[in-house]
């Protein structure tokens, strides 16, 4: 019998039960893919983390329920954290190898600032087929590798109730819809039917669509950003051009073993 260690940690909060859950499993060496795609169909979370360590740092990939992705925010963060506060408490910056490149992590007091490469979206002409999934016209539509519409307000964002079908039908990584916020620089909502997530709690890698259309739009650099999914998770921004940081906080929930 095979035994994996599994931590479950909720990434982009301050304590349990908020921000975005994420399984990370450590691996001695890469596993075949169907079973990491089932570990992660079985966890059934938003992202299942998997890493192996390498001479420079760590090789990380990440799963969806139903499929791998190119780039994740939370379940990196989560990954860090791990890391951090349960494998090598004395580390101050992690490189992991991914699909997306390597990945900086900065570790300090608790928080962990991720350097994603930036991903600025351009206008796309899909206004009516957006209003149609969620039910409101979006002032402007936009698309990088995820589509964005940016609503009137935090309140319309807050309403929208989409049809996950008609979604999962659009161009793209899923869809962001975002909008400026009285108590942020801005809020966003983030569906990705198409991979197996309804709602993404917190998806840091919408951020790197997020941060560079709002920089424009409010003049700013340095941002606090909130996901307004019924969890919730607060980043902090900073658009450095091509690279976008993300920093934010870590909770470990739960770990277990994994037997196979």
């Amino acid at each position: 019998m095979m035994e994996i260690s599994l931590y479950q940690v909720d990434a982009f909060a301050d304590q349990v039960f908020k921000g975005n859950p994420a399984a990370v499993c450590p691996l001695a060496e890469w596993l075949p893919d169907n079973l990491l795609y089932k570990i992660a169909a079985e966890n059934n979370l938003s992202e299942t983390a998997f890493f192996v360590r390498t001479q420079q740092g760590y090789h990380l990939r990440w799963f969806t329920p139903t499929t791998e992705v190119d780039l994740c925010g939370h379940a990196t963060l989560a990954t860090a954290h791990v890391i951090a506060s349960e494998l090598d408490k004395n580390i101050k910056e992690i490189l992991f190898e991914s699909k997306s490149g390597v990945l900086k992590v900065s570790c300090a007091d608790g928080h962990y600032t991720l350097d994603f490469p930036a991903r600025p979206p351009s206008l796309f002409d899909g206004v009516s087929m957006v209003e149609e999934a969620i039910g409101v016209r979006p002032k402007t539509t936009l698309k990088s590798s995820k589509l964005m519409a940016v609503l009137e307000d935090e309140e319309s964002v807050l309403a929208v109730e989409p049809d996950f079908d008609k979604v999962a039908a659009l161009p793209g990584d899923g869809l962001i819809i975002t909008s400026t916020s009285r108590e942020y620089d801005y809020v966003a909502r983030y569906f990705g039917p198409h991979c197996g997530i309804p709602e993404d709690p917190v998806k840091g890698s919408a951020h790197v669509v997020c941060a560079p259309y709002w920089k424009e739009q409010l003049g700013k650099t340095k941002m606090i950003a909130k996901q307004i999914s019924k969890r919730g998770g607060v980043l902090e921004i900073e658009d450095c051009g091509d690279r976008i940081l993300l920093t934010g906080t870590a909770v470990l929930y739960l770990k277990g073993t994994v037997y196979l």
